[in-house]
């Protein structure tokens, strides 16, 4: 393995990569230790640097990882959805709303039931609704000024597929939980590992590559025979690698000490 000495992290995702230094994310370089501080600047990559300071690296001319695209893209489905739309990533029909009349416009363009979600920073399946009536509607839009609104699409599980670098290393099924539309997780759905099918495999991959995203899980759905991207997830969860067995942080440390990532 190459000379991990010179392996910097900032956010705490290899916190548990005995070879990778994490010095954390302090909102003031000079926060950092003088020693920190040398470190990070005479690294040849920071890890993991955090959307704080991932565009100013990118600036310097330092290399990061994940890339500066999968940091500003995350937790934002209005620009992942836009960035769907213009590279004809297939994805189920949605549109955004503004405005004081925004539940009219919603009503005019779908028909009940259709799915609302909070459109930034909301995770875990927090944040996502399943609009059935007006009152629901009039609900959800007191949430949120701007409303991000999605076709309903009947599933009862969709398929995570976990990129990192510019490699496809792990799927599976999340078959959402009695009585919920949700295939999250952390709401209870639970992880299935067969029949995997490799076209939603394709079509994660391919969305990672036009995107430019080289650490992220794309949620991908089947529906009336066609594969939708539902969205990115650039901070997945690790509980689909513990049930399959895979040690994440040695999966990790290998791809860093390979070169690939």
């Amino acid at each position: 393995m190459n000379d991990f000495k010179k392996v910097i992290a900032l956010e705490s995702r290899l916190r548990h990569c005995p070879n990778v230094m994490t010095l954390g994310v302090r909102p003031n370089f000079s926060d950092y230790s003088s020693q920190e501080a040398q470190l990070i600047q005479g690294a040849d990559r920071i890890y993991y640097p955090s959307s704080y300071y991932a565009d100013m690296f990118e600036t310097m001319g330092k290399k990061i990882f994940p890339s500066p695209n999968t940091y500003r893209f995350a937790q934002n489905k209005i620009k992942q959805t836009l960035l769907f739309q213009l590279m004809g990533i297939p994805t189920p029909r949605t549109r955004t709303f503004y405005g004081v009349k925004k539940e009219q416009k919603i009503i005019s363009n779908f028909s009940y039931p259709f799915v609302a979600k909070i459109p930034r920073g909301s995770a875990l399946g927090m944040g996502v609704f399943l609009i059935q009536n007006s009152d629901e509607l009039h609900a959800y839009c007191k949430l949120t000024r701007t409303a991000y609104i999605q076709e309903y699409l009947p599933i009862q599980r969709d398929i995570r597929v976990v990129i990192i670098g510019d490699e496809f290393f792990h799927a599976y099924w999340r078959v959402a939980p009695a009585g919920d539309f949700r295939c999250n997780i952390a709401i209870g759905a639970r992880i299935e590992f067969n029949d995997i099918p490799p076209e939603a495999i394709r079509l994660a991959r391919h969305t990672a590559a036009c995107c430019r995203w080289d650490d992220v899980g794309i949620d991908v759905c089947e529906y009336d025979g066609r594969f939708y991207v539902i969205e990115a997830n650039m901070k997945y969860g690790r509980e689909g690698f513990r049930q399959a067995g895979i040690d994440y942080a040695a999966l990790m440390e290998k791809l860093i000490g390979d070169g690939a990532i």
